[in-house]
């Protein structure tokens, strides 16, 4: 088939930083698989950005994508990311992204989980709800939503409480690169350095951490370089804080925004993990990935070329009318259908059970110690965001449970 290069087929794409999904639904509905983006990187050298973009909006050719994943590849990430985070898994392929991802798994795994939970992650929420309780009011955001990722991810990499304000400082400026890229930047050299010392501390004395299996870690009987720890150390960061903080974040505004859910979840504790599931469906934190293709693929009677940049837009499958029933309804008790929120394939996401866990943990902290829970509506509590998705303040009231 032809490609057509009349500009028609690549319209200008409206701003989506606020509300996408009604544009996301025209496109489901005409065209599915479209040739056009809608991510557009200054973090690509012009000389590796591709001539040809495409775009899958519906559910059925974003799986698709996800599973094919020797022909919609993700080796770009090397031209990208891995500028500034060094090479890692995302960018990995084979038996090289078997043996790497499999070194780490294990510490994300439920039954690591089910020792975390109880003895470090429950009592992180805790303490963080424990701080402001008696304070009547407070900013989720602020409070809540990125300190419990922040201090988990601190605790499971064995990381001092000392050094925790500089972490979390450090963090916040990588994870916010796109926004000021200097800062990305420096972040990443001054994480590099300090990633460094904890390797070489763990090196002379191991400990029972991240780090620590990292460190002691083997492949074909080879210990990991240090540049490939440090890298994964520094991927650790976006993959396991920014989107658990967005995630939870957008989680507490739907419920809040809809108290007959909220009272619902905070009387019974068992829908919890339905509210997270469809909190990450309806607005997923993470709206558009990329892949490469890496030969001529038929979709929807389209050719895409080889060497195409694919964008695949995760926050249009999870909306697919043709998947849910009255997908644009936040609606904790609807039938359970999987979502492709973490992705899929061998690159699914791998703390996604971390943070389902977290946001477990972060809600029962919450609805065990206070109730009457309101949202103190303003322009920065809102969901905006492209290709992130969450609101920049969650500004509540409510009452200490012993009160009431």
């Amino acid at each position: 088939m032809m490609i057509s290069t009349d500009p028609q087929d690549q319209p200008v794409v409206p701003d989506l930083s606020g509300d996408p999904y009604g544009y996301f639904a025209h496109m489901r509905r005409t065209a599915p698989v479209w040739r056009g983006t809608l991510m557009e990187s200054d973090l690509m050298p012009a000389e590796l950005k591709s001539s040809e973009n495409w775009t899958l909006f519906d559910f059925e050719s974003v799986f698709n994508a996800f599973r094919a994943d020797e022909v919609f590849a993700s080796e770009m990430y090397n031209q990208t990311i891995g500028l500034i985070f060094g090479p890692t898994i995302l960018g990995m392929h084979g038996k090289q992204h078997h043996d790497h991802r499999s070194l780490v798994a294990k510490a994300f795994r439920q039954s690591a989980l089910a020792q975390w939970e109880p003895e470090v992650i429950d009592p992180i929420c805790d303490q963080l709800v424990d701080e402001f309780v008696n304070d009547g009011h407070a900013d989720l955001v602020k409070a809540v939503t990125f300190e419990f990722p922040t201090r988990v991810t601190a605790a499971l990499l064995g990381l001092p409480q000392e050094d925790l304000e500089m972490f979390r400082r450090l963090s916040f400026d990588l994870i916010s690169i796109m926004d000021d890229i200097e800062a990305g930047f420096n972040a990443s050299v001054q994480l590099g350095a300090y990633f460094q010392d904890q390797v070489d501390q763990r090196r002379s004395k191991m400990t029972d951490d991240v780090i620590g299996d990292l460190v002691a870690a083997e492949i074909d009987g080879e210990k990991l370089t240090d540049e490939a720890i440090i890298s994964f150390l520094r991927l650790l960061l976006p993959a396991g804080l920014e989107t658990t903080y967005r995630s939870s974040g957008n989680l507490l505004y739907l419920l809040l925004t809809h108290p007959d859910q909220l009272d619902a979840v905070r009387r019974d504790r068992d829908l919890i993990p339905a509210a997270i599931e469809e909190g990450i469906r309806y607005e997923t934190p993470l709206v558009l990935v990329a892949r490469n293709t890496t030969r001529d693929v038929e979709m929807h009677g389209m050719t895409i070329p080889e060497g195409a940049a694919i964008t695949l837009c995760m926050g249009s499958a999870n909306r697919d009318e043709k998947r849910w029933a009255d997908p644009d309804k936040f609606d904790i008790h609807r039938p359970r259908r999987a979502h492709i929120s973490f992705a899929g394939g061998i690159h699914s996401c791998l703390g996604m059970h971390l943070a389902r866990v977290e946001t477990k943990a972060m809600l029962n902290s919450l609805f065990d110690r206070v109730t009457d829970l309101r949202l103190m509506p303003s322009e920065d509590s809102q969901i905006v965001g492209m290709p992130f998705r969450s609101p920049g303040s969650l500004p509540v009231t409510f009452r200490p449970l012993q009160d009431s």
